[in-house]
């Protein structure tokens, strides 16, 4: 039923995956969706557009000089006609254009003046998935709004084996199915205000060095773009990253313990929920030197003194209508450890990972989370990426919120 009357344009590049996308189209014709298919001249090289035509149902769309209606201009009528572009696969080679506005063709146009959401399905072999260039160009169009689906991990055309392949055409479909599902829930969050805290702490020693930890910012950043594509009135209060903050969202930036406390603070009592997914320091040096230390072969003893555990501090005044999320990495006893802190904190969740799981330590695009409630079974989630991780746990702060009393 999520995907009934949509109307969704599905793009074809040059690669041997383009055999799986006719099983994708006869999947979504199935559910009711109007697909219009557009194909590059290398996708033709594959499939033909016959094939396509026939299981769309609708003539196929890749000549960018095709007789048109002197009124119609063709790149532009897919641009706005789609309630979502789906670009499987989707070559190297495109999402090189479309990381960098290149517009030499009718798709690489149609996604360079849509305003539509844009999801692709990446096919390539295992050492152009893992080229710098490549995965420069991903985060590029992550950062972009682009969702990615895929790739999997597995056998290619050449033999070779490794992540790159593109998912299977049911996989897709499903999640297709699941975007637009998260689409009517959009709105989950309308009328809450947020705070999502995000990145590192540094604590001084001396003018020129600092004590802190490798966290990235990723996750943050993440929930609090998901937060606002939910609804919400969201503050991020983020410590030093190089990450660009998400349209839409209050941005307070902090750089010490001390002052993420002070921020939080000053904001809490205003909001609905705050989400503490930062990593402050636990210490801070108990002395700052004026001056930078100079090396000494005896070497140097520092005196560190704990911090203040925000979280702690902060819910000792918190209404019953306010939300707690809470963040713990752990590398042993992960949910012993997580329900420890759940219950001295008095949160409300608490989402716990192991850097030492692949593929969810610092710096990823991905997590591999699991999230714990009161007296409820915690929840192992697969790996996925942060954005996905970030909209399926702010999907369960609106319905927390929704059970309290505002």
């Amino acid at each position: 039923m999520a995907l009934a009357g949509k109307k969704i344009v599905v793009a074809l590049t040059g690669g041997i995956a383009c055999y799986k996308i006719p099983y994708l189209v006869r999947f979504l014709v199935k559910a009711g969706v109007e697909v219009r298919v557009v194909m590059t001249e290398n996708a033709k090289r594959f499939i033909t557009p016959l094939t396509m035509e026939t299981v769309s149902r609708h003539a196929v769309c890749h000549d960018m000089w095709a007789d048109r209606d002197k009124d119609s201009i063709q790149h532009i009528e897919l641009a706005n006609w789609a309630d979502l572009i789906v670009v499987a696969p989707a070559t190297a080679n495109i999402l090189a254009k479309a990381a960098h506005g290149l517009c030499d063709d009718l798709l690489s146009t149609v996604l360079c003046a849509t305003q539509r959401p844009i999801m692709v399905a990446p096919a390539m072999n295992p050492g152009m998935w893992h080229n710098s260039v490549t995965q420069k160009n991903v985060k590029e169009l992550r950062s972009l709004g682009y969702r990615f689906v895929g790739p999997a991990e597995g056998e290619m055309a050449e033999k070779q084996v490794g992540v790159g392949r593109m998912v299977e055409p049911l996989e897709l479909g499903h999640a297709i199915e699941q975007f637009f599902v998260a689409s009517s829930k959009k709105k989950a969050l309308s009328g809450r205000k947020v705070i999502v805290t995000a990145g590192p702490c540094r604590e001084a020693i001396d003018p020129v060095r600092y004590i802190s930890n490798r966290s990235s910012g990723k996750m943050g950043y993440a929930i609090a773009r998901a937060a606002r594509e939910l609804g919400a009135e969201t503050t991020l209060i983020s410590g030093p990253t190089s990450l660009t903050p998400p349209e839409g969202v209050h941005f307070v930036t902090i750089e010490t313990t001390a002052e993420l406390l002070e921020a939080v603070r000053k904001s809490f009592p205003k909001v609905d929920c705050l989400v503490m997914a930062a990593a402050p320091s636990d210490f801070t040096p108990a002395r700052v030197a004026k001056g930078k230390i100079k090396r000494t072969a005896s070497g140097l003893d520092m005196q560190l003194t704990p911090t203040k555990d925000i979280l702690k501090e902060i819910g000792k005044g918190r209404k019953a209508r306010q939300l707690l999320v809470g963040f713990a990495l752990e590398t042993d006893n992960e949910e012993a450890n997580a329900r420890k802190k759940l219950t001295e904190k008095h949160l409300d969740m608490i989402v716990v990972n192991n850097p030492h799981v692949k593929g969810a330590g610092f710096e990823h695009d991905t997590n591999q989370v699991t999230l714990i409630t009161p007296k409820r079974p915690a929840e192992k989630w697969p790996l996925m990426s942060k954005d996905d991780v970030a909209l399926k746990l702010m999907e369960r702060v609106a319905v927390k919120l929704a059970e309290k009393k505002k």
